[in-house]
C-alpha cells in the first residue's frame, strides 16, 4: 500500500478509535481545483468538510424537505461543536458563472444547479447589470458576494446566531484564487477580501 495512509496510519487508528473532533467547519466549492485540505495543508480530522455547488449556505428553514447542507451545518456545530466556520469561495467558479448568465440552458429538466443558484440570484441580477465591470470583474465580485451572502445566511441557523453572540463561534470567509494559489481572507468589520500579508 502506497500514498498518505501508511504515513499517516496512527493518526488514521486514533481518529477510529477516539471519534472526530474538529474544530473548524469548512463550507467549500465541490470543484475540483479547490480542495480546503490541499490549501490548507490539513491532516485527517483536522478539518470537517462540505462542499457543494458555490460553497453556499440556504437561509435557515425547517420546512421538513431535504437538506443536506443544513444537516452537516447542524451537525458540525451542535455535534461537533466546532469553533470556526469558514465560508470558502474561489475563482472561476462555474456555479457562480451559471448564476451570472441567466440565458444558459438548463442541465437537466430537474435543473438543480439552476435553482440551488437561485439562492443569490438577487446578487447576480446587481452584479451582472454593471456594465463598469468586465466578465471576469463581476464573476470575482460575485464570487465575494456570495461569501458573505453564505455567512449571512449561517447567522440565520438558530444553533449558530447563539452560540456566536456568546462568542463560542466564529464565522470567517475566505476566497481562493485557483490561478495564483493565493488565498485571500474577509476582513469582518469591512467584508474586503485582503492578502494576509498585505492585511
Amino acid at each position: 500500500m502506497s500514498g498518505r495512509y501508511p504515513a499517516e496510519s496512527g493518526r488514521y487508528r486514533s481518529l477510529a478509535r477516539e471519534g472526530q473532533a474538529p474544530e473548524t467547519m469548512i463550507v467549500a466549492c465541490c470543484d475540483s481545483r479547490s480542495a480546503p485540505e490541499a490549501i490548507f495543508d490539513a491532516g485527517p480530522g483536522e478539518l470537517f468538510v462540505l462542499r457543494n455547488v458555490g460553497n453556499l449556505v440556504p437561509p435557515y428553514a425547517p420546512d421538513g424537505e431535504f437538506h443536506s447542507t443544513s444537516a452537516a451545518l447542524e451537525f458540525a456545530v451542535q455535534s461537533l461543536k466546532v469553533k470556526s466556520i469558514v465560508v470558502m469561495g474561489h475563482g472561476r467558479c462555474g456555479g457562480i458563472r451559471a448564476a451570472l448568465d441567466t440565458n444558459s440552458a438548463p442541465l437537466s429538466p430537474g435543473d438543480f444547479i439552476g435553482k440551488w443558484m437561485s439562492l443569490i440570484a438577487p446578487a447576480a441580477e446587481t452584479v451582472s447589470s454593471s456594465t463598469f465591470m468586465t466578465a471576469t470583474e463581476r464573476q470575482t465580485a460575485l464570487e465575494r458576494i456570495s461569501i458573505r451572502y453564505s455567512i449571512a445566511n449561517l447567522r440565520t441557523f438558530p444553533c449558530v446566531s447563539i452560540l456566536e453572540g456568546k462568542g463560542r463561534l466564529s464565522l470567517h470567509g475566505a476566497w481562493f484564487d485557483i490561478s495564483t494559489g493565493e488565498l485571500w481572507v474577509m476582513n469582518k468589520d469591512t467584508g474586503d477580501f485582503e492578502r494576509p500579508e498585505m492585511a
